[in-house]
């Protein structure tokens, strides 16, 4: 009985000191990476850039585009003047155009993509490397983004992000 006792009293002390390391809450915050992002003047400069280029890209694509409608409407009005030989060689040169425009677009768009991320990369490393130094300076755990909680009742660190990063 006794030893049925000794056990029962180790048990218990066991499953007290195994609920208060569960009960022990880890600190956690959150921070508006998406607030930090769209305020940060490294990324309004950055998107800046990615619309000069895109407006550039456009331009050429549009001067492209007027073209080739151009020339098809010429082609289209001369047609029943020329030869078989002369439509058959102007159809060609019609589809190479458009093979020329369609490959300028999406070599475009890869372009654009590239960019984006080479802007992007170190304005996020930037970004995370600062979260991570004022999370750790404020002694959290973790730090979720803000912008994607249901419920974020924590300590917001946005604004000594924000500080950190010198806006």
């Amino acid at each position: 009985m006794m030893k049925q006792i000794k056990t029962l009293l180790i048990a218990a002390v066991l499953i007290l000191g195994a609920s208060n390391t569960m009960n022990a809450q880890a600190k956690v915050a959150h921070v508006d990476v998406s607030e930090i992002m769209s305020k940060m003047p490294a990324m309004l400069d950055a998107q800046n850039q990615l619309q000069k280029l895109s407006g550039t890209y456009d331009a050429e694509y549009k001067k492209m585009v007027e073209e080739y409608q151009t020339k098809i409407r010429k082609y289209e009005e001369e047609s029943t003047k020329q030869t078989e030989a002369v439509n058959t060689e102007r159809a060609k040169e019609v589809q190479d155009m458009q093979k020329r425009i369609v490959d300028y677009r999406d070599n475009a768009q890869k372009e654009l993509q590239q960019k984006d991320s080479d802007i992007m990369k170190p304005i996020m490393e930037k970004v995370k490397a600062s979260i991570q130094k004022v999370g750790k300076a404020k002694g959290y755990q973790y730090v979720l983004d803000g912008s994607s909680l249901i419920l974020a009742d924590g300590p917001n660190i946005t604004a000594d992000v924000k500080k950190d990063l010198g806006f």
